[in-house]
């Protein structure tokens, strides 16, 4: 999908470019832009790294399983469906912490195995699970301690503290996963939303 977006956003660009007469600025935008992307994508590549390697190496000491632990009094309350040593809340807890420390490329993939270790516990595969759904919502308010990602980009971009983002994106996160919580409690009891309506 998102590749069909920035497609026709190629096309766009290309097709007004011709139409005002504008093209080879369109082709210079590109050139140049094509650098600075370079420039970022490398910056970015060293503190990706360092942060993934530090990942796992949580998991493979066992750091994740303390973690895990510590959060399992908030996550039992989040996600009641769950044991404590369920494959499905390793995998919740791994991506909750990727993203706390704004590593999305390294949330995205321990998102979709929790994902699918809570399709698997569900009884009707059709209709999501009101984990699936309380999971969704927790990363989709972003939460993050440290925005790594945009710290990264500020710094490639060339700002002078780029760490000054760090408060205002605590702020953010806050108002955002209260907000997640609180829809999914309040919808998960609405007749039309419950899952024993499409499982009678």
């Amino acid at each position: 999908m998102l590749s069909r977006i920035w497609l026709g956003m190629m096309l766009l660009s290309v097709m007004f470019g011709v139409i005002n007469h504008k093209l080879l600025e369109v082709v210079n935008a590109v050139s140049a832009y094509s650098q600075t992307a370079f420039t970022i994508a490398l910056g970015l590549t060293g503190i990706m790294t360092f942060w993934l390697g530090l990942m796992k190496i949580a998991e493979k000491s066992g750091l994740m399983k303390i973690i895990a632990n510590a959060l399992y009094p908030v996550l039992k309350r989040l996600f009641p469906e769950l044991s404590k040593n369920d494959p499905a809340l390793g995998a919740i807890v791994m991506n909750i912490s990727a993203n706390m420390l704004g590593l999305a490329n390294a949330a995205t993939p321990l998102g979709i195995k929790a994902m699918e270790a809570l399709q698997d516990k569900n009884n009707n595969k059709d209709v999501a699970s009101d984990a699936m759904c309380m999971f969704l919502a927790i990363n989709t308010s972003s939460v993050q301690l440290i925005p790594v990602t945009a710290i990264a980009f500020l710094a490639a971009g060339g700002a002078h503290e780029p760490t000054m983002v760090i408060i205002s994106s605590l702020i953010a996160t806050t108002f955002s996963t209260i907000a997640a919580l609180i829809a999914v409690r309040f919808l998960s009891k609405m007749k039309r939303f419950r899952l024993d309506r499409y499982t009678s």
